[in-house]
């Protein structure tokens, strides 16, 4: 009887302490389960304020869009009545070829054959070209928000020997056609320095053939183009 005894003791024991383990590892998984429960509850109050955030920032981001949009498009509507008065101040010229003006949105281009500005290889503006580029340089002038950049370009035909002592290629004679006519809008016409650029870029952007004289004609012009001051800026970044 007194082993019985014993061996219920130890048993009864046991299982008090089994029980006792089970009730502690119980109680830790409580608090394990309302810690989480309450950072469950911190990320779900993050999450609801992120998706604030995020559709407060998608409305302005809408907003501003819709501004920029409205802005570009009233640009874009002032650089066509420009284009207009163009049109119209260079019929003639336009009617004999002389002269082309493009638009593509934001963007205007006035291109002039270089005959109407220049004598054969020279770089000097004639007299008649000075009258041409004041009537252009008068109306541009009136747009804002715009770099007016003056490229110079060239057919493909080498500079004559007898004048190759003050332009010995091509590039030359095209930077100096573009400064003249850039001095001229600046110094004549009124044009800000800060908003003219001269580029020479010889004859390595033809718009039409070299290998005939009609094309050749084309390819020497000088190209008045109005840049949005945006891209300009970008492009002198990179």
């Amino acid at each position: 009887m007194k082993a019985l005894a014993t061996i219920l003791a130890i048993l009864l024991i046991a299982v008090a302490g089994t029980g006792g383990y089970y009730y502690n590892e119980h109680r830790k998984a409580l608090a394990q389960l309302e810690e989480l429960q309450g950072t469950n509850s911190e990320l779900a109050f993050e999450v609801e304020s992120l998706k604030a955030r995020i559709a407060e920032v998608s409305s302005q981001y809408e907003t501003k869009l819709a501004e920029i949009s409205q802005e570009k498009e009233a640009e874009i509507n002032r650089l066509k009545e420009t284009q207009d008065k163009l049109l119209e101040e260079m019929k003639d010229e336009i009617e004999q070829k002389q002269v082309e003006i493009t638009q593509m949105a934001d963007r205007l281009s006035v291109s002039m054959v270089d005959k109407i500005l220049f004598p054969s290889g020279k770089a000097e503006i004639t007299p008649e070209g000075l009258k041409v580029l004041e009537r252009v340089g008068n109306i541009i002038n009136k747009i804002e928000d715009k770099i007016i950049r003056v490229e110079g370009h060239t057919d493909n035909v080498p500079i004559h020997p007898r004048l190759q002592d003050e332009f010995p290629s091509n590039w030359e004679l095209s930077a100096a056609r573009a400064t003249h006519v850039v001095k001229f809008l600046q110094e004549k016409v009124g044009i800000a320095p800060e908003k003219l650029q001269a580029v020479g870029l010889s004859e390595y952007h033809p718009v039409a053939s070299n290998k005939t004289k009609a094309g050749r004609s084309k390819n020497r012009r000088i190209e008045i183009a109005l840049l949005p001051v945006e891209s300009v800026l970008a492009n002198v970044k990179k």
